[in-house]
């Protein structure tokens, strides 16, 4: 069995596999020694795989490397099925890697857009059979507390995902129309654009907030993947330990 964590900026996700297919899975937006060993109950049989974008704390790092019979780390050291044109590896996210790889799994290396809608949205690009980098935007939370932050008096946020109006007739609901019909047109033409230039192609929305921008926006051309990163990480670990 193997075993994928996924430390984000909002919290971790996990997932079991058993043959290539998620068995158990879930994430802790809060996460401490006692609930982590709770909820993460492996055995000397287990594979591990970890991703972080942050430094992984010491209770982690014991637990897994003292019970599981191997554990990998994700980095830019490890072992892919492609090659990376970026030119600043060392800065690149591991949870975007792993994406890309989930992505690669499920088409078979066919060139693909991942998005992954999260604390930021990132946009990932692979043509060619190798991984080319990609974009970074802010994500939906980021832009309502940054228009919050940097004004003067514009309030914060709390989104109601219903109907968006258009134009906003009062303040709060321009600020929600405004975030949110910005991120759907920008997602929107990111896919237009990479569908005009690799025709023959799959476009892939994972995140936090990857369903209710596939169900609002409703693409023909985009796949929702939620546990797509999870995939990916699957992917690599059987990839390096062989």
């Amino acid at each position: 069995m193997n075993l994928v964590i996924d430390i984000g900026n909002s919290g971790l996700k996990y997932a079991f596999f058993e043959r290539n297919e998620i068995i158990i899975s879930g994430r802790l937006d809060e996460y401490n020694e006692d609930n982590f060993k709770d909820t993460i109950s492996i055995s000397r049989t287990d594979r591990v795989i970890i991703s972080s974008v942050k430094d992984i704390p010491d209770f982690i790092l014991t637990y897994l490397t003292e019970t599981a019979s191997f554990v990998h780390f994700l980095s830019r050291d490890s072992k892919l099925p492609f090659e990376v044109d970026y030119r600043t590896p060392e800065t690149l996210g591991t949870d975007r890697i792993a994406g890309i790889c989930g992505a690669f799994k499920r088409t078979g290396g066919r060139d693909c857009l991942v998005i992954d809608a999260g604390s930021a949205i990132t946009f990932d690009f692979f043509t060619g059979g190798r991984y080319k980098g990609g974009n970074i935007s802010p994500g939906i939370k980021m832009r309502f507390r940054a228009l919050n932050q940097f004004s003067a008096s514009l309030p914060l946020i709390r989104p109601s995902y219903g109907k968006l109006p258009f134009p906003g007739d009062t303040t709060a609901g321009a600020i929600e129309a405004g975030v949110l019909t910005g991120i759907l047109y920008e997602i929107n033409e990111y896919i237009r654009t990479f569908k005009e230039n690799y025709k023959d192609s799959e476009v892939f929305i994972t995140g936090g907030d990857s369903s209710y921008i596939a169900e609002t926006l409703n693409n023909r051309f985009m796949v929702a993947v939620p546990w797509l990163v999870q995939e990916g990480l699957n992917f690599i670990l059987d990839y390096n330990a062989g």
